[in-house]
């Protein structure tokens, strides 16, 4: 998308979202053209970036999201976000590089490309050559972002639109709106994102597969992130590469997350198809650490119970370590979410398992039929979702429909337990 004026104000972003969100909605209910709300809301939500242009990416590619009726019009205008929003004039991008480094282009780069060669959220990528050669990817924040998506997160109902999307709407609590704006601000701070790159990068340090762009400290900074330029497949293209290769992709993508989540005690809660590279010997390469949820080591040994008790069909162990993981105390609520549990580890206890977008939105619909329920039984055992639970459940939606799309059969059990026992 060509340069626009980021629109920063409270009010401003407030009033269009609100526009786009009531011409999708009366396309909607009048059996209008669908397709017309989707480019509304795909030009809308690209020129405001930030918070709103993450739910724009979310609608995009997680299935259950947009009613199936629907669904191909808003999947088709939608994904243009993943990988373009409106991106910011070549100026200002190089006043902030200035700004934030203490040199000018022409000292920091042998070569610069002016013209981005990716835009999101948050910031836009350029190519650039550093002077000992090197080929790198240079992340720089939109001018202005930061006030944007302070803006962003005071707005309550653009937050439990986030929540809404996961059909967690029903759970909310100040705790869990806290958390998303926890994470969502830490998007702003590139150098704790280095930091995490780096973590990654040690967990899978010994995984051929996995590939994590090693992070230029000199021409890094709190605005500003180089690491080495990676290149691979868009997601789009490695869906009609043969299925053997498809397998092979999908399980790095397993080990990228569960090893992380389990062993590194982090997960990397942005799973958008944007932020992978499919290369052609099976490998992936991945981009983009800014939005990534802690573990606690409590967390992680329950983790490790419940994953080998999936991967060995030992019900009694998974369920019992499940109530743990949920933090239940019995009646309806328990049996429901347990229930939920079961069916998202169906890809360990039914492996080899072909993950399905079918499948995805039963997933999708189910946490949400659990919050209509406990709501309507007035079940008094209900418990809040436990602290990370909401980017988890964002994570595995997103990362199931990933695996969906890409419609392959994999034996995650023997993918998990590779690293597991």
């Amino acid at each position: 998308m060509s340069d626009r004026k980021l629109p920063r104000s409270r009010l401003g972003r407030l009033a269009r979202l609100a526009a786009t969100g009531a011409r999708s909605g009366a396309n909607l209910l009048l059996g209008r053209n669908s397709e017309d709300a989707a480019i509304a809301a795909a030009r809308t939500l690209g020129n405001l970036r930030g918070l709103a242009t993450k739910l724009g990416q979310m609608a995009s590619y997680v299935d259950g999201v947009i009613p199936e009726e629907h669904r191909d019009g808003y999947e088709r205008h939608m994904k243009k976000l993943l990988a373009a929003t409106t991106t910011s004039p070549p100026e200002a991008i190089e006043a902030q590089l200035v700004e934030e480094l203490g040199k000018p282009v022409s000292e920091l780069f042998a070569w610069w490309n002016p013209k981005p060669i990716a835009s999101a959220s948050i910031g836009q990528v350029h190519r650039a050559r550093l002077h000992d050669g090197r080929e790198v990817a240079v992340k720089v924040q939109h001018p202005g972002i930061a006030q944007a998506v302070e803006n962003d997160l005071k707005n309550a109902g653009l937050v439990e639109g986030a929540i809404a999307m996961i059909g967690a709407r029903k759970f909310d609590s100040k705790r869990m709106l806290e958390e998303i704006r926890t994470r969502f601000r830490e998007e702003l701070d590139y150098r704790l994102e280095a930091e995490r790159q780096l973590a990654f990068a040690t967990v899978h340090a010994n995984d051929p597969a996995i590939r994590i762009p090693a992070v230029i400290p000199s021409h890094s900074g709190r605005r500003v992130l180089t690491t080495e330029f990676v290149e691979g497949f868009d997601f789009d293209t490695a869906r009609t590469q043969p299925e053997a290769l498809r397998a092979q992709w999908a399980a790095a993508l397993w080990r990228f997350v569960y090893k992380a989540t389990i062993l590194g005690g982090m997960f990397n809660a942005d799973p958008h198809p944007g932020n992978y590279f499919f290369q052609a010997d099976g490998g992936v390469a991945f981009i983009d650490f800014g939005c990534v949820q802690p573990v606690t080591e409590h967390r992680q040994d329950l983790a490790v119970r419940m994953h080998l008790a999936a991967c060995r069909g030992d019900e009694h162990t998974f369920f019992e370590t499940a109530k743990l993981v949920l933090e239940t105390r019995g009646g309806a609520y328990e049996k429901r979410a347990l229930s939920y549990m079961r069916n998202a580890f169906m890809p360990q206890f039914a492996s080899p398992y072909r993950i399905t977008r079918p499948y995805v939105t039963a997933l999708v619909h189910e946490v949400r039929n659990i919050a209509g329920s406990t709501l309507r039984d007035r079940d008094d055992n209900f418990v809040p979702f436990p602290e990370g639970v909401f980017f988890m459940n964002r994570l595995q939606f997103g990362f199931y429909s990933v695996l969906a799309r890409l419609n392959c059969e994999v034996d995650y059990a023997q993918v998990e337990r590779e690293f597991l026992e």
